[in-house]
């Protein structure tokens, strides 16, 4: 049983945080904290450049609402929404913050992933704490 869990999700229709959620409770001490997760991937700068202020604004608060939206679904759990590459943002996240889990669930892997590494296999490989991918 774990006491600090972090479940980072993806904002996006084709993810379905619920197993993960559902996992998360199962592995807590009944006085655990969660933690909900979304990692922004970064703009190129010369991309940002061209992008109106009020657009990335925009984008951040969009983010922002879906997460608080999905994290309610997990009872007392903590939005927190950061930038960088996914998998070494969740690992530097666990690191920062003495998670003791990371439920974290997967897609089936493609042959891009022989190449570039998916997230879950990058947090798996170097988190300094359980991982339990959920598929």
């Amino acid at each position: 049983m774990y006491n600090n869990i972090l479940v980072p999700v993806a904002l996006d229709k084709d993810h379905d945080t619920q197993a993960s959620f559902e996992a998360a409770r199962l592995l807590a001490n009944a006085n655990a904290e969660f933690t909900v997760l979304h990692v922004q991937e970064p703009i190129p700068a010369y991309v940002a450049s061209q992008i109106p202020e009020e657009v990335l604004a925009n984008t951040r608060k969009e983010l922002q609402e879906g997460l608080h939206r999905d994290a309610a679904e997990l009872p007392g759990a903590k939005p927190r929404l950061t930038s960088g590459s996914a998998g070494r943002a969740i690992v530097d996240f666990a690191n920062e913050n003495d998670i003791d889990c990371i439920v974290l669930a997967s897609h089936k892997p493609g042959i891009e992933n022989i190449f570039i590494g998916s997230t879950a296999n990058r947090v798996v490989h170097h988190a300094n704490c359980s991982v339990h991918v959920i598929r």
